[in-house]
């Protein structure tokens, strides 16, 4: 079968209240329509088309995608009109999907089953089941529960306003038919639009097959119309992934308090702790421990490596058994090899630090490449930028950097120095060596601690 998939993206949203167009609205860190076209091309279309108006540039802008072919909706004069727009664009001979760029937890199974539901020369309709059916275009169906028509809320009688069955919009037909009813649509109604949904009565009216799909729940046909909506597709994502990751074998300690905004790779016996973000693409090796309130984004972590709370790590890789934190922060280009450690209060930011090595407390390291077995004292700062450029500093094979140090960069420490507690470093340190700089201690016995002035 070949398939054309138009996703419907052109409304305004103004109950958002944002200058931000409505499908770009941000769901687990990505906008709305990213997530449908996401699963939209999991079903290989010969053909995704976008139907866009409000914003469109904006939209365009944000969409990156050589597969998408824009269709503009210059008006806004309903579903069935917008639909129009694209028709044009689509060979007779394939089948349509019709999705929309404000629905995007739909699952591909769900979609998989619709397309097979009604074959190649029907129309098949997604349904739900609703608690609470109010802004739905109810199903209308006769005695023997065959699907008559769609009436919209806003047209709907008392009568039909109980009814619990609600359409979600989502269809899929034959390019061929649906020309022909599209250009049969008339807007009058309540809301002087074009609805796509009067095409239901149009196909049963001339006896074609219409095929319903009732969906699994009501979250994954949610759409978004305002930021309360939007909050609750966002607890309903989270609450997706978390099962999925616990089903895999993840130990979440609390699966409400834990947000995927991206992809996110787990070994085996993996345990994330309260009030973690991954963010981008993570990997987490086996047995990797995350502790509260970790951010990582852009980051792989090694087996057995131990993230104490508080911690950032950004576009960092770090190796098997190393421990870092609590309160590090690792920046884009730092790498950890296996069993280092960086403790509280280090950042690090396009450095390496070699395997077996530490930097535990109150340090910088910034564009440094810091050999195997290395210790780095507390409050140790490569001085990596002088105003305009940054400079390199490296440091060799079990050196031993004091507390307090400031290596002015660029510069080297050989393998197996020792630079002295508090020493300012500016020329490079040979191997094996004690290299200490300091000024002259001095004691002022007359100095004396300055003091209010009486009244």
């Amino acid at each position: 079968m070949k398939l054309s998939i138009v996703v419907l993206a052109a409304g305004q949203g103004k109950r958002m209240r944002s200058d931000l167009p409505k499908v770009l609205q941000p769901l687990a860190g990505r906008p709305l329509l990213h997530h449908v076209l996401d699963t939209a091309r999991q079903l290989q279309p010969t053909q995704l088309l976008v139907v866009f108006g409000h914003g469109g540039e904006q939209v365009r802008a944000a969409t990156v995608g050589s597969d998408i072919s824009w269709v503009l909706q210059a008006e806004q004069k309903g579903t069935g009109h917008a639909l129009a727009q694209a028709m044009p664009q689509i060979p007779k001979d394939h089948h349509v999907l019709v999705l929309y760029g404000d629905v995007p937890l739909l699952q591909l199974a769900t979609l998989e089953a619709l397309l097979g539901k009604a074959g190649a020369g029907g129309l098949s309709l997604l349904t739900v089941l609703l608690a609470d059916p109010t802004g739905y275009g109810r199903i209308v169906r006769d005695k023997r529960r065959q699907l008559r028509r769609i009436v919209e809320e806003k047209d709907a009688s008392t009568a039909q306003r109980r009814i619990r069955e609600g359409n979600t919009g989502v269809l899929a037909g034959p390019a061929r038919r649906l020309n022909g009813w599209l250009g049969k649509l008339r807007n009058n109604n309540a809301q002087g639009e074009y609805y796509l949904t009067d095409v239901i009565a149009m196909a049963v009216k001339e006896r074609v097959k219409v095929a319903t799909l009732l969906a699994a729940s009501e979250t994954e046909v949610l759409g978004v119309n305002d930021k309360l909506q939007l909050a609750h597709l966002e607890a309903a994502y989270r609450a997706r992934r978390s099962a999925d990751l616990m089903r895999d074998g993840v130990t979440l300690i609390d699966p409400l308090r834990f947000d995927v905004r991206g992809s996110l790779d787990c070994g085996r016996d993996v345990q994330i702790d309260v009030n973690v973000v991954c963010e981008g693409k993570v990997v987490l090796g086996d047995r990797v421990r995350i502790g509260p309130n970790c951010v990582l984004r852009n980051a792989t972590i090694g087996a057995d490596t131990v993230l104490h709370a508080n911690c950032v790590l950004d576009g960092a890789e770090i190796g098997a058994h190393c421990e870092i934190g609590p309160f590090a922060r690792l920046r884009p280009g730092a790498t950890m090899r296996d069993r280092a450690h960086v403790g509280n209060f280090v950042e690090m930011k396009k450095t390496l630090l070699g395997e077996g090595s530490k930097a535990n407390h109150l340090t910088y390291l910034g564009d440094a490449v810091i050999g195997a077995r290395v210790n780095v004292g507390a409050g140790t700062i490569t001085c990596n930028y002088d105003g305009v450029n940054k400079w390199r500093t490296e440091i060799g094979d079990g050196a031993f950097i004091g507390s307090g140090s400031m290596l002015v960069a660029p510069v080297k420490i050989g393998a197996g120095a020792t630079i002295g507690a508090g020493s300012t470093i500016t020329k490079d340190a040979p191997e094996g060596q004690l290299t200490i700089e300091r000024s002259k201690q001095l004691s002022i016995s007359s100095w004396k601690r300055p003091s209010k002035k009486p009244g």
